[in-house]
């Protein structure tokens, strides 16, 4: 029997690696900026070929599948093969196949020609369908993609693995990184690059191919203006215009285009901005109707169907369709812009460039691409020629080749031997001795050499062309001529100078009459005519409750509201229906859609952004801090404004300040301490999220309870709180003033 052991477990101790302290911008160079770098280079901008890595992988694989000529295949084949070059999720690789295709109407010129269902640019909601569904090919525009691929236009680079190459840049013959849209966000910079009509690009890169030195007015007067898939009209100006194709920045505003059905009585919406979609536009009108600002409108539907796009609005019996266009222009996205930021890859570096510059480098480009292509021609036709010349010299003695060949006893030594017998080099001598015995007659050759002139004279063409800058211009420009007849398709974007709008109309008159406004601290908010109050003043308010706002103004009142969660949110008095002192009034946490659990704290009548007039903060951890109410102004007045002031610590109360009347708050802690003084004496910080200063000393763990502006009348001891410095301790309250205090708590 065999001797049993008794298992022993050996304890190992792990060494842990040292913590080695590393300088912060040694670890941002070392490990961040490789990954910037990759999103910058491999990703998100795209380069002077307009095209990203993911499009440039998806129409190249394409292109080898034989896609340019042959049938249409399943979407998955694609692919599937598209991830030899692009190793990321079928989806990822489907969705920019998607934005490529002719179904998809995003581009001007679709790279793919597609059968199926691939979505609309136009809506969120309509999605394309599964891979396995959809057919696609290349349409025949991508030739002008892939002339000259073949014949080392441009440099071709492995695939991730190793196993197959791939171009750095498609040899495009026209300038299609201002042809074809195109976004992308990379770390710490964004592309943004909008369409432009190819006849006009093809047009304006032939003048500048003509006149390096074109003008930015004589371009805009070639390249007028982008022009978007979606179509829609631009409201031209041409100051924009030109600050635009100058810098590269700047926005296009796009108005929808409509049709009015008078027999139907409603507006047909034809045409939105490229830069929105249907349901944004159905939403916010959706918006309007249900708060009663488009009275105008009975019904809104989307009649999308296969014959177009085609939003449809029902309107009431006497409504003019021009004003509300109007109006609706104003106050939705059927008027919009599309940002631009003309930042494109150059030689592995972001650039952001005019027009003028963009084209100039595609000119850079090209050229060296048609320098290659010229360059590979020129070898093939100097290495057809050279074996020509050695066929040649062969004709004077036919015998005397098929006696050499018949009288050379190895195969090995026939080439050496046609090479000393007609003084012609390796490469002649292989290329007669493999001629068939049928060819290797008189007519045969003369055929053949006859051929020698036209390829000396083709020969000394391409070289004189490779020797002229102007020669290589001149062939850019044929090409571009060609491909705007081939191509070239009228504008889709209609031009509608600012010149020519008619006055915009006033805005709908509101009525005004002297209303008075109640806020309560649980958020309530009434409107009330001052002759509903006459002989019933008396508010009805939720258990509980206090008013917390009252004041006497009119119905064209601006109002602005700060909430618990450093939010402001502004709103005119007309927003409100006016109610009984009886109503409670609308809840304005939901009137505002404000965020969850938040709830306004201080509400004031906003005339303007008048210079020296503050907001006041003060915080439960005995801060305070005044900022000038001009840092609360807003090109657009939006209507919300987020980090009105500082999130440090929770607020204890908001007051405003007005130019030059300082006045005296009161600030009570939890330990039944407090101080008064002037507003004066916060400093003014421009800076919205400043945390302020230290008002009120207090121990560990105290706070802020009450912070009051008119006191007088609730603590009678108030002259013993006043202080003339800040920061300042507490005064233990009196003994009346305590018991206010307890009661304010208590309640």
């Amino acid at each position: 029997m065999a001797k049993k052991t008794k298992a022993t477990k050996e304890t190992q101790e792990i060494e842990y690696a040292p913590i080695q302290p590393q300088i912060i911008t040694e670890t941002i160079e070392k490990n961040y900026m490789p990954y910037v770098m990759s999103v910058i280079i491999s990703r998100a901008i795209p380069e002077i070929d307009g095209l990203k890595p993911s499009h440039r992988k998806l129409l190249y694989t394409m292109y080898k599948m034989g896609l340019l000529t042959g049938p249409r295949t399943k979407s998955a084949n694609v692919v599937g093969a598209t991830m030899k070059l692009n190793p990321h999720g079928d989806m990822a690789i489907y969705e920019t196949m998607v934005r490529l295709t002719r179904g998809n109407e995003s581009l001007l010129h679709p790279f793919v020609d597609s059968k199926g269902s691939f979505g609309k640019q136009y809506s969120s909601d309509m999605r394309f369908a599964a891979s396995r569904y959809t057919e696609v090919k290349l349409d025949t525009f991508c030739n002008e993609l892939f002339r000259g691929i073949d014949k080392d236009a441009v440099d071709l680079i492995d695939n991730y693995d190793g196993t197959m190459k791939e171009p750095v840049l498609l040899p495009t013959t026209f300038p299609n990184v201002l042809v074809t849209p195109n976004t992308g966000i990379a770390v710490g910079m964004a592309s943004s690059i909008c369409s432009f009509n190819l006849s006009e690009i093809c047009d304006g890169t032939i003048a500048l191919l003509k006149n390096p030195k074109l003008s930015v007015e004589r371009m805009l007067d070639i390249v007028k203006a982008p022009d978007f898939p979606g179509g829609g009209a631009i409201l031209y100006n041409r100051d924009d215009m030109r600050q635009l194709y100058e810098t590269g920045s700047g926005s296009v505003r796009i108005r929808s285009r409509y049709n009015y059905d008078k027999s139907a009585n409603c507006i047909d919406i034809i045409q939105i901005p490229y830069s929105t979609t249907i349901e944004v536009i159905l939403k916010r009108i959706s918006d309007l109707v249900k708060e009663g600002k488009l009275k105008e409108i009975t019904d809104f539907r989307d009649e999308i169907d296969l014959s177009g796009f085609k939003l449809t609005l029902d309107l009431r019996r006497g409504v003019d369709p021009e004003k509300l266009m109007n109006k609706l222009f104003r106050i939705t996205p059927l008027e919009d812009s599309f940002k631009c930021n003309f930042n494109i890859l150059i030689d592995s570096t972001p650039r952001q460039m005019g027009v003028i510059e963009i084209l100039s480098e595609w000119i850079r480009f090209r050229m060296g691409c048609l320098r290659r292509e010229l360059t590979f021609d020129l070898k093939k036709k100097q290495d057809k020629l050279h074996l020509l010349l050695g066929l040649g010299k062969i004709l004077l003695d036919i015998d005397k080749a098929i006696r050499i060949i018949r009288q050379t006893e190895k195969e090995e030594d026939v080439v050496p031997n046609l090479m000393k017998g007609f003084s012609i080099d390796q490469i002649q001598a292989e290329y007669i001795a493999e001629i068939k015995l049928r060819n290797l007659n008189k007519q045969y050759i003369i055929n053949r050499i006859s051929e020698i002139e036209n390829l000396q004279a083709e020969i000394a063409h391409i070289e004189e062309i490779l020797g002229d800058d102007l020669k290589v211009k001149a062939l850019i420009s044929s090409q571009l001529t060609e491909i705007k007849k081939k191509y070239g398709q009228p504008r889709r974007s209609q031009l509608i100078h600012i010149n020519d709008l008619p006055a915009e109309e006033e805005e709908e008159e509101i009525e005004n009459y002297n209303v008075r406004l109640y806020l309560t601290r649980e958020g309530y908010f009434k409107k009330i005519t001052l002759q509903s109050l006459r002989g019933n003043d008396e508010q009805k308010l939720k258990d509980g409750d206090e008013l917390i706002f009252t004041q006497d103004t009119d119905n064209l009142s601006d109002l602005i509201f700060v909430t618990d969660k450093c939010q402001i949110y502004r709103a005119k008095t007309a927003d409100f229906d006016c109610v009984k002192a009886s109503a409670m009034g609308d809840y304005i946490p939901a009137k505002l859609n404000m965020d969850e659990g938040e709830k306004p704290v201080f509400m004031r009548i906003q005339k303007g952004y008048p210079a020296g007039e503050n907001f006041v903060f003060i915080f439960e951890n005995g801060k305070g801090v005044r900022v000038p109410v001009s840092a609360y102004e807003t090109k657009g007045n939006r209507r919300k404004l987020v980090n009105a002031y500082s999130s440090a610590s929770p607020i204890v109360g908001v007051f405003y300040e007005e130019e030059k009347h300082p006045f005296e708050v009161m600030l009570v802690s939890d330990a039944d301490r407090a101080i008064i003084l002037k507003t004066s004496l916060i400093p003014v910080k421009t800076t919205r999220t400043s945390g302020g200063v230290t008002l009120m000393t207090m121990k560990k763990g105290q706070k802020l309870v009450r912070c009051l502006k008119d006191f007088e009348e609730t603590y009678e001891n108030a002259k013993g709180y006043r202080k003339l410095k800040i920061p300042a301790s507490g005064q233990l309250l009196a003994e009346k003033d305590l018991r206010v205090q307890q009661l304010k708590i208590d309640g």
